[in-house]
């Protein structure tokens, strides 16, 4: 020790460096025999003369090495060292001693980075004396004297921070009354204008700018004074100890000032984080802080959330956030507490500051031209981990499912990032929060979690996430939420597995793979073994299903609204994701739902944004899933959004028909909306429609029936209610033209959307879709070619309709007559009016129909006109009246019917057009009245003397004669004789060649008479009567003429003769079709004509086709290679 001691202070060319190996030889020796030392060092201290640097140096050693001394030893030493201090204290009045003092003191340090050992001490062997000096004048001497020292270097600034705030220990009045005074110095307020609060040269109005001085060297010393007597307030605190409590809101309120006024740089803000660190440590080791109300809370906060703002967000260099969140999470502690705004605030400015950093690869490589690079991995760890503090803290200050929800309302932005590294953070922090509460219970397990449901569904997503580790985390979240829900419910028995077995739930082979930077949170395979009897090994979908079950109905609801959120999100993974849960979600517990209507309405609005088809058609099996309980309120709630009935509309009804059991409900249910007809009130009374337009309903059933009919999904219901949908949508036309609603287009560029979007036209536009849908194509096609559809557009004329489609029926013998009639009996007994005239308009026609009988007897049918003789409307009491007239229940009037028709047949020979006309339609009638008692061998006479007048001159006889032809062959179907079926045949060419007719009546009658080829038992008959419906041209002739040629073949020779018998017609069209009727049987059928044609009508046909070469080109064209091929025939030997 001797040797060490006498080489401490020996001068030398190595200087200090041979003087501190010296005094390190003292600490060695220090280690073994302590007392001895430190009993030596206290000696040499106090001879009066100021201590050489070495000693100073081992008396730096002691006290900063932790690692020195024992607990105990430590204690002595600090103890020895306070007595050192006060027994110094008698130096400061030494002049010398003093300036020696401030000289080494203020000695500029080799490396400005690190304070030699003996500096540090100094300034703490300073603080003590200062402490002990009971004279407060010295005290503020001394503090004056080092606070004018240079400011320049942060070790200088901490060294005299510490020493005031020893000193503020017994003198906390007179340092504040120093610092104060400092604080209104010249230096300082030079400092405060020099700099702005953003760190550039603070700007004053233009009026007042004056030239600002060129700063020196001395300004340099002072410009971070600031940083100085921030460092000196926090220091206060710490020394102060028990005496702080009051002086706190005072100190906050000048840390707050110079924070504000000075330069806003790295400096300042180190400076005043430390501060801050030292002053909430402080309070909080207080016992009576937490009963102190501190009003400068709230203007703290905001420096410090100004303070994250200002971080750069693409860097990460620094623990400002770290520190910052860490005094925030103190602050939270302190009353008075934080408002709702203020935390949102904080939170919201916490969670952007760290979440939005760029991925930690990235922030490295910002560093990597810094000469000592800080370690960014662990930068962001501590961040991370400061912020799970901060929200732990908050949630234990207020332990409510409320408070809980409020935290993770700020999370949930981030959980849906597109960022794949943003939802990887924020569901990490999101995992911390609830494994906390999960092992702690703060949460009151008799309180409502109420939002916890979307909770669930944010982890649920995110257990899909396309990140391996933010799967890994999410499904670590699920798994302490799932523990938190058992804890609420005590009573169940489900074995809790833990957040570790559960995040591998879904283990597979594939390694582990994350697009984030969480790269000392990826589970390790010990860390996420599952064990074998898991409940949940099976994957994140049957953690849902186990997690699920312990939601509560409205918990439950907040889930499924999630799930239906994430169905609109751009990000692909989300939306299948949420698909895939809603779809678990209504399998599990679709029954107990509620508020479903309005479950359904938001998938609607949600549909049109889901662009992948599996989510699409996961989304609308979930409806098909709701259907079966649930088939009413989302019939009523899709109905609200069928006018107009967009394609995602349309899509949802198809899905809600799906299974067919409930397609039949959904049908039935629209029908019951159907006949809710309410009408406007009559101006008389009121102008006003019905209240809100209940009306609409109806129609909106109508515009959605209309469209289902065609569905494949709705397909089997419509034709099982295809007897009830007939008359609900007879009556729905009524109701419609009742109405008086638009019919039409209106003039103008909208008129097509008009039209389209027309009630009346709607509900025609379903009866047309009733008939084709359910394969009664005859009946279409019937009406179609008798221009029916006409007779609807007017209340007048509907009766005419009615009666036309029940003759239709009759006529074509419609399978479904019998289960119509079945509908017709309860429909009579209907309230409304318009039900029990359509109803009594078709029985009147069905009397017609052998198919009758079989449902009903006479007796019950004559009951049930009987009792429609006394019905309230007067036109269905004259129905049933007409229909207690018919020869069902009179054949004598058969027989009076039969006597009359030679005297008709000899009337058709009449001059008069009109009285021909009106003969053969008397005819007609005939025949319908006679029903089912047929005309029997009249027929023949009455088919020979209509078809002379086919090709009569005049036109309305023309048309009266095909329209009666074809009643006659309507009403022989399937009784009518082999002679009647030669007239047929014989009819097919004149028919056919008549759809090119001057008159459009004929050209009408001649399609509607054609449809006697069923007679002939044609195949495609579907095809033949769209043809003649609605087929225009001469591809639609062409199928005729190709029908006629291939299924009659044996008559082809008549049917040449027939039409070369035209060439001679004087209607051009007439004479053309001819032509081209022979011309296409010359190209398909050439032994035909070879047979038939002789010399003379092969030069009639040269002659046509040469005069045809002068038609349109289509014709021309045609008619010139038959021309030629006619001519080669001829030139042919015999």
């Amino acid at each position: 020790m001797k040797l060490a001691l006498e080489n401490m202070t020996k001068s030398t060319e190595l200087e200090e460096l041979y003087q501190d190996t010296a005094s390190n030889m003292l600490v060695a020796i220090c280690r073994h025999s302590w007392h001895r030392v430190t009993q030596h060092l206290e000696t040499e201290v106090l001879t009066g003369v100021f201590p050489h640097r070495s000693l100073l140096y081992v008396m730096g050693i002691l006290t900063a090495d932790q690692k020195l001394f024992n607990q105990a030893e430590k204690a002595c030493w600090d103890e020895q060292l306070t007595k050192i201090a006060v027994k110094s204290v008698q130096f400061l009045n030494t002049d010398v001693w003093s300036k020696e003092l401030l000289w080494a003191l203020n000695k500029p340090d080799q490396t400005h980075c690190e304070q030699p050992p003996e500096k540090a001490f100094l300034f703490l062997y300073y603080g003590l004396i200062l402490q002990a000096e009971k004279n407060s004048i010295m005290v503020r001497t001394h503090l004056r004297t080092l606070l004018e020292t240079s400011h320049q270097w942060s070790k200088q600034r901490e060294g005299i921070a510490l020493t005031v705030g020893l000193a503020a220990a017994c003198h906390l009045d007179h340092v504040w009354a120093v610092l104060e005074q400092f604080g209104r110095s010249a230096p300082i307020k030079r400092s405060l204008h020099y700099f702005s609060p953003k760190g550039g040269v603070r700007q004053a109005p233009d009026a007042l700018r004056l030239p600002l001085p060129r700063q020196t060297s001395e300004d340099l010393h002072w410009k971070w004074a600031t940083s100085t007597l921030l460092l000196a307030y926090g220091q206060m605190a710490v020394k102060a100890k028990a005496h702080i409590l009051p002086w706190v809101d005072n100190i906050l309120s000048r840390m707050i000032f110079y924070f504000h006024g000075s330069t806003w740089d790295e400096t300042l803000k180190q400076s005043f984080l430390s501060a801050i660190l030292m002053l909430v440590g402080a309070v909080s080791r207080n016992e009576g802080a937490h009963s102190y109300e501190f009003s400068q809370l709230p203007q703290l906060l905001e420096c410090l959330m100004a303070l994250m703002v200002e971080e750069p967000q693409d860097t990460l260099c620094t623990s400002t956030r770290e520190q910052t969140i860490h005094i925030v999470s103190s602050l939270c502690k302190l009353r008075p507490p934080l408002d709702s705004e203020k935390k949102s605030r904080v939170l919201s400015t916490c969670l952007h500051s760290v979440l939005a950093l760029p991925l930690l690869d990235v922030l490295e490589k910002h560093t990597c031209l810094f000469l000592e690079p800080p370690n960014v991995q662990t930068l962001y760890s501590k961040t991370s981990e400061a912020l799970d503090q901060m929200l732990q803290t908050l949630i234990t200050q207020n332990p409510t499912a409320d408070e809980l929800h409020f935290l993770l309302s700020h999370l949930y932005v981030w959980l849906v990032s597109e960022k794949a590294h943003e939802r990887q953070r924020a569901v990490h922090i999101c995992t911390a929060l609830l494994k906390f509460l999960s092992h702690n219970q703060y949460l009151d397990p008799k309180e409502d979690f109420k939002q916890i449901g979307q909770l669930m569904g944010m982890l649920g997503i995110l257990c899909q996430d396309p990140d391996r580790a933010t799967q890994l985390s999410s499904l670590q979240g699920l798994g302490h939420l799932y523990q938190l829900l058992l804890h609420r419910r005590e009573s169940s028995k489900v074995e809790a597995l833990s957040p570790e077995q559960l995040s591998q739930a879904s283990k597979d082979e594939a390694p582990l793979w994350s697009s984030g930077d969480q790269k000392a949170t990826l589970p390790t395979a010990q860390k996420v073994a599952l064990s074998k009897d898991g409940i949940f090994q099976h994957g994140s979908s049957q953690v849902m299903k186990e997690a699920m079950k312990q939601l509560t109905s409205a918990e439950l609801s907040h889930l499924i609204w999630t799930t239906i959120d994430g169905l609109g999100s751009r990000s692909t993974f989300r939306a299948q994701a949420a698909a895939n849960m809603l779809l678990t979600v209504i399998q599990e517990h679709g029954a107990e739902l509620e508020t479903v209507a309005n479950l359904g309405q938001a998938i609607h609005l949600q549909l049109c944004s889901v662009r992948l088809p599996q989510a699409k058609k996961n989304a609308l099996h979930a409806i098909t899933l709701l259907a079966r309980n649930h088939s009413p309120e989302l019939v009523a709630t899709f109905l609200d959004f069928s006018i107009p009935l967009d394609s995602h509309a349309f899509q949802m009804w198809r899905a809600l028909g799906a299974e067919h059991p409930v397609s039949r409900w959904v049908l039935a249910v629209l029908l019951a909306l159907l006949r809710e007809r309410p009408l406007p009130i009559e101006a008389s009374g009121s102008s006003s429609q019905p209240k809100e337009k209940t009306y609409l309903h109806s129609l909106a059933a109508m515009n959605t029936l209309h469209e289902l009919q065609i569905t494949h999904e709705f397909r089997k219901a419509v034709q099982e209610a295809y007897p009830q949908l007939l008359l609900d949508l007879l009556a729905q036309i009524h109701y419609t033209l009742e109405l008086s609603l638009p019919t039409g287009p209106q003039p103008g560029p909208q008129a097509p959307e008009a039209a389209t979007s027309s009630p009346q036209r709607t509900s025609l536009e379903a009866l047309k879709s009733l008939l084709s849908s359910t394969g009664h194509w005859q009946e279409f096609a019937h009406l179609e070619l008798q221009g029916t559809w006409e007779l609807f557009s007017t209340i007048p004329t509907y009766p005419q309709g009615v009666r036309l489609l029940a003759m239709a029926m009759v006529l074509n013998h419609c399978r479904q007559i019998k289960a119509v009639l079945s509908q017709l009996l309860p429909t009579l007994q209907s309230q409304e009016e318009r039900e029990r005239k359509v109803a009594i308009l078709i029985l009147t026609e069905f009397l017609y129909s052998p198919a009758l009988l079989e449902v009903l007897s006479k007796q019950d049918v004559l009951d049930v006109l009987a009792q429609s003789l006394r019905d309230p409307n007067p036109e269905v009491r004259v129905l049933s009246l007409q229909g207690l007239g018919n020869v069902l229940f009179h054949p004598e009037k058969g027989s009076l019917l039969h006597t009359q028709l030679s005297p008709f047949l000899n009337g058709f020979f009449q001059n008069s057009e009109p009285v021909v006309e009106h003969i053969m339609g008397t005819v007609s009638d005939v025949l319908h009245r006679l029903g089912a008692c047929g005309v029997g061998v009249q027929s023949l006479s009455i088919a020979i003397n209509t078809r002379s007048f086919f090709d009569d001159e005049r036109d309305r006889v023309r048309a009266a004669a095909m329209a009666l032809f074809g009643d006659l062959v309507a009403a022989m179907a399937g009784r009518e004789p082999s002679s009647l079926r030669t007239q047929v045949y014989q009819s097919m060419v004149p028919l056919l060649l008549h759809l090119k007719d001057h008159c459009p009546a004929v050209v009408t009658q001649a399609k509607f008479t054609f449809r006697c080829a069923v007679l002939l038992h044609w195949p495609l008959q579907h095809t033949l009567f769209c043809s003649l419906a609605w087929e225009r041209g001469l591809s639609a002739r062409h199928f005729l003429w190709t029908c006629l040629m291939t299924h009659s073949q044996e008559k082809s020779s008549i049917h040449l003769a027939q039409a070369l018998s035209y060439l001679h017609s004087p209607h051009r069209h007439m004479k053309t079709w001819a032509a081209l009727f022979i011309g296409y049987t010359v190209c398909y059928h050439p032994e035909v004509v070879s047979q038939t044609v002789n010399d003379a009508d092969t030069k009639l046909l040269l002659c046509t086709f040469e005069d045809l070469k002068k038609d349109q080109a289509g014709i021309r064209e045609f008619a010139t290679k038959q021309f030629s091929f006619l001519q080669e025939v001829a030139a042919r030997p015999q």
